[in-house]
């Protein structure tokens, strides 16, 4: 009958420090970088930024809309918003006035 001497090793104590240290690795890269890590957080809020002064500028034009709009609907047309709109749909203008074609680029 043999005998088998086994040489003490320290390998089996790092095992479980290692397993925890790449982990511990991984969910810190995927918090920094991620897709819901701190990067995306950044972008997120930057686009949110972007459309929050967007919708401020729809809602000045919506406004100014309304008021237009309420120019026409209260019982009696205004006469210079009905010359307006004739002239914008019409292409058309008076005798005595000049026209100052301004370029779209």
């Amino acid at each position: 009958m043999s005998t088998r001497q086994k040489r003490n090793s320290n390998l089996h104590r790092l095992i479980l420090p290692s397993i925890c240290a790449v982990l511990s690795c991984y969910f810190v890269y995927h918090s920094m970088i991620g897709k819901y890590g701190l990067e995306s957080y950044k972008k997120t809020s930057e686009k949110a930024i972007q459309l929050e002064y967007r919708l401020a500028a729809l809602r000045n034009e919506s406004s100014e809309l309304k008021s237009r709009v309420k120019l026409l609907l209260d019982g009696s047309i205004e006469y210079d918003m009905l010359d307006e709109q004739a002239r914008y749909h019409l292409n058309l203008i008076q005798d005595d006035e000049i026209v100052i074609m301004k370029v779209v680029e």
